[in-house]
């Protein structure tokens, strides 16, 4: 269990259906070990049978992110590799134990099914960060799409099984995900992951980004050593820590005592206590 203490941040409350044009945001990624050179030993054709493993070893994993997808528990699977995200509340330090719960039983589940099959396993990275509001209205012209649709059932010049059946057929030319455009803990994670065992993140592990906890937290979760992680060029840095295991015992309302509010990880990252009068002022036009 990591030694590393964090005092208390105290700050002001925040106002219930308050919006900042800054959310404080964690995002997960987890990447399969090994998946790319299965495919390179199969010379990327998808016909040998080195390939064919690969393939079902993706498809298994994918059926268990689909499974953890939740309303508070997005995900976005990217080939071998898969992102979960969330805003954090300014008021209330449950969410972030919840989706730091949610990804712990994603990361157990994968690495089961892994150790099943006697692959390598995946590493999981935890982070929070910053991150810019964004919008996908007006981007995809297949809203104009299903605009025309229910304006054509609305004047009856189509029925409402013509209208179903032409929506199904409907493809997105453009997609994005407004959470995690400009989104720096999807950042965070991504690159420290990729860093691996050059950054100090070895393994098929699970690493917590230590901006979201008061350590010690050995109430509720067992770590390992505090690692320093930085990468040079991006000037990112974070303390992360292996998490070993998370208990499933009920803990006080709101979660932990140990886990942080958005509001406390944003004075960590910060590192201003008046953090929450920056974004006030960021509301303001200029």
């Amino acid at each position: 269990m990591t030694s590393s203490k964090r005092a208390p941040v105290a700050g002001p409350i925040v106002g219930k259906g308050v919006a900042f044009p800054f959310q404080i945001s964690v995002a997960c990624w987890v990447d399969l070990l090994g998946y790319g050179q299965m495919i390179s030993r199969a010379k990327f054709n998808p016909l040998d049978e080195e390939a064919k493993t690969a393939l079902r070893r993706l498809r298994r994993v994918h059926e268990v992110v689909a499974k953890h997808s939740a309303r508070y528990f997005p995900t976005l699977v990217m080939n071998d590799g898969a992102v979960s995200y969330r805003d954090l509340s300014f008021r209330s330090r449950s969410v972030t134990h919840d989706f730091i719960s949610r990804a712990w039983s994603l990361f157990e589940e994968i690495s089961e099914v892994e150790k099943q099959d006697g692959l390598p396993g995946a590493r999981m990275v935890l982070a929070s960060g910053f991150r810019m509001r964004g919008r996908r209205a007006g981007l995809d012209a297949s809203s104009d799409h299903l605009r025309s649709i229910l304006q054509r059932v609305n004047d009856k010049s189509i029925s409402v099984e013509q209208a179903i059946r032409e929506a199904s057929r409907v493809r997105p030319r453009f997609d994005i995900i407004p959470q995690l455009q400009a989104n720096f803990a999807f950042t965070k994670a991504y690159v420290a992951e990729s860093s691996g065992s050059k950054g100090g993140l070895p393994g098929a592990n699970f690493y917590l980004d230590l901006s979201l906890l008061r350590l010690p937290a050995a109430e509720w979760i067992d770590l390992g050593p505090a690692v320093s992680w930085n990468h040079k060029t991006l000037a990112l840095s974070a303390s992360f820590a292996m998490v070993k295991s998370i208990s499933k015992s009920t803990h006080p309302a709101g979660g932990p005592n140990s886990v942080l509010s958005g509001l406390e990880v944003a004075q960590y990252l910060a590192g201003d206590k008046n953090v929450l009068e920056a974004l006030c002022a960021a509301q303001k036009p200029t």
